[in-house]
């Protein structure tokens, strides 16, 4: 459940970060007519991200076993590469990813015929590049646990980086967010380890069961006998 609940809180605060950063530049330059376009974006992204984790789960679980066991160790490795990924493009572009939205910001309403559009799809991407990670992650951990605790731990977590996103936006919250993705940081490593040796060891337990159940074919052929 901490796992769940830590990855989904960071993932959640990150997009909150994302919207409330554009959300205040476009209230401090007084262009509060173009916060709906932000609102859409975020509803966009978080129906997307939603419509395609359902759909992903609902087409493996259609899959044969050997199809199934594969596309669990894919969804488990590309869990890894994202989150590994995750935490180093935080540490990467922490100290301007607020300038970098801003510039992006002026971009897209450069020209104010079709400004909204441009900005619904800047809010999109990056908040749907959060949802992804997300889809692949919980994906991942759901495989290898059991149980209701790790959904009640996103849950969580998701509910919890929405009560900090309203109250930094809202009401001005300080929280030390350098230290929280340090330390979150280094839990997500972890988190990427064991989710690869599940992977792995999954792998291999299906390769051995495949090998035990072909043994017996292959005496048969050989005409050996046990």
């Amino acid at each position: 459940m901490l796992a769940p609940f830590l990855i989904m809180l960071r993932e959640g605060i990150e997009a909150a970060l994302i919207t409330g950063i554009i959300a205040t530049y476009l209230n401090q330059t007084d262009r509060r007519e173009f916060l709906p376009a932000v609102w859409i974006g975020v509803f966009l992204a978080v129906a997307m991200s939603l419509f395609l984790g359902a759909g992903l789960q609902l087409v493996s679980a259609d899959f044969p076993q050997k199809a199934q066991e594969l596309f669990e160790a894919i969804v488990g490795l590309i869990a890894v590469v994202i989150l590994v990924s995750m935490v180093f493009w935080m540490r990467k572009v922490a100290r301007s990813i607020k300038t970098e939205l801003h510039s992006s910001i002026d971009e897209a309403l450069e020209h104010r015929s079709g400004a909204g559009w441009a900005l619904i799809g800047m809010v999109f991407f990056a908040v749907a590049r959060e949802g992804l990670e997300s889809i692949f992650f919980l994906l991942a951990i759901f495989q290898q646990s059991q149980g209701p605790a790790a959904p009640l731990g996103a849950l969580l977590g998701v509910l919890v980086a929405m009560a900090i996103g309203i109250g930094i936006y809202r009401f001005g919250v300080r929280i030390n967010l350098r230290r929280f993705f340090q330390w979150t940081g280094v839990f997500i490593l972890f988190v990427a380890a064991g989710i690869l040796s599940g992977a792995l060891k999954n792998r291999l337990c299906c390769k051995k069961i495949q090998l035990a159940r072909q043994a017996p074919h292959f005496l048969l052929s050989s005409g050996l006998t046990l």
